[in-house]
């Protein structure tokens, strides 16, 4: 397999939606299939475009590889390991050739489908970790007909047309000679039954939309955009199929001092020309409380001190991040009248020359926070 940006593979840009996607892979399917295109190297493209597909289709997979890359996906990674449903998508690539596929695809079971839901959170309890509420809603079994879909005293009944397959079967006759073709039933839609009494409730549908609300813990570290995966929690399977999951998208407030710097913590501080001169021990606010910080004497602005462990818990592993305090000396705008004494008589200590400087604040800034 190559390296080649799964995207690239498609032919979509990354802000493609799930249906763009889709319909990239059936226009390449069609074209690199091995049992339409005989042509050297159409097998491997095809198993590209598989790969590429099984990642982009899956949204956790997708989200995985937007931030990380192949790297990012870790076991998942290979062709071979993806769950990806290609039945229905195979069958319109084949069906208008006339064959048959040979399976009842409409009553196979599939994945429900996945949902999500939005959770605010304060600085500090992505930093730190919290338990939510999350509330959303979701298709669940129909309380009045129990998922059948028929009014309570009543049963679905086989469908007459295509008895109970849910398909029915169309022979045709080619220059090939005679071909089978599967198409939905027209009756039942696939259901394999007909019901002449539908639920009130569900008008036949077996599910009903129901307001859910679970407690989730959100784990410390986390930051604006992370996703977190509930299995189970998403819409319901069909035919006995799995049911699909809740994705949760955190959307972190932010602080009026603080800024994250992926694990860091940045806080600009101002200080007095004396503290600056002189030195001083300060106290500084931290997400853990205020600390001492000592400012040894000729600090100068843009100096930015560190301070071990004060900053984001690591998400997979133990530690945190550093708080990045960047100390700004704040001239004063208004003196006293002895303050001003004071500052005419040290001006005529210093004296008046100056010293051009080779790089700027923000190159010092720069340097300073590592790029």
């Amino acid at each position: 397999m190559s390296n080649e940006d799964y995207y690239d593979i498609l032919g979509v840009g990354r802000d493609a939606s799930d249906d763009e996607i889709k319909a990239a892979f059936r226009k390449l399917a069609r074209q690199y299939h091995p049992d339409v295109n005989k042509e050297e190297g159409a097998e491997e493209k095809f198993k590209e475009i598989n790969e590429a597909y099984g990642v982009l289709s899956d949204r956790e997979k997708r989200a995985r590889y937007d931030r990380f890359g192949r790297e990012g996906l870790g076991n998942i990674g290979g062709f071979r390991d993806y769950t990806v449903d290609f039945g229905d998508i195979f069958e319109e690539l084949f069906g208008s050739f006339g064959f048959s596929m040979g399976r009842s695809s409409r009553r196979s079971p599939r994945r429900g489908r996945d949902l999500q839901t939005k959770v605010t959170l304060a600085f500090e309890e992505a930093v730190f970790g919290v338990e939510k509420e999350v509330e959303f809603q979701r298709e669940e079994t129909c309380s009045r007909c129990n998922g059948s879909g028929a009014e309570p005293g009543t049963s679905p009944t086989r469908c007459p047309t295509c008895n109970g397959q849910g398909e029915v079967r169309q022979v045709r006759q080619t220059f090939l000679g005679q071909m089978v073709q599967t198409a939905t039933c027209p009756t039942c839609n696939g259901r394999g039954e007909t019901i002449s009494s539908p639920c009130k409730t569900c008008r036949g549908g077996g599910l009903e939309r129901k307001t859910v609300k679970k407690r989730v813990q959100i784990p410390a570290g986390v930051d604006h955009g992370t996703q977190i995966r509930l299995a189970g929690e998403g819409g319901p399977g069909v035919y006995g199929g799995p049911n699909g999951s809740l994705f949760i998208v955190l959307d972190v407030k932010p602080h009026k001092f603080f800024k994250r710097r992926e694990n860091d913590i940045v806080l600009n501080l101002d200080i007095n020309v004396a503290q600056a001169t002189l030195g001083a021990e300060i106290e500084v606010p931290t997400l853990d409380g205020a600390e001492k910080l000592k400012i040894p004497a000729g600090t100068q602005s843009g100096k930015v001190f560190h301070m071990k462990g004060r900053g984001v818990p690591y998400l997979r592993r133990n530690g945190r991040g550093d708080q990045l305090v960047i100390v700004n000396v704040a001239v004063p705008t208004k003196l006293t009248k002895e303050q001003r004494e004071l500052f005419q008589k040290l001006a005529e200590s210093l004296g008046t020359t100056v010293k051009p400087q080779e790089k700027g604040f923000l190159d010092w800034l720069n340097e300073a926070l590592g790029g």
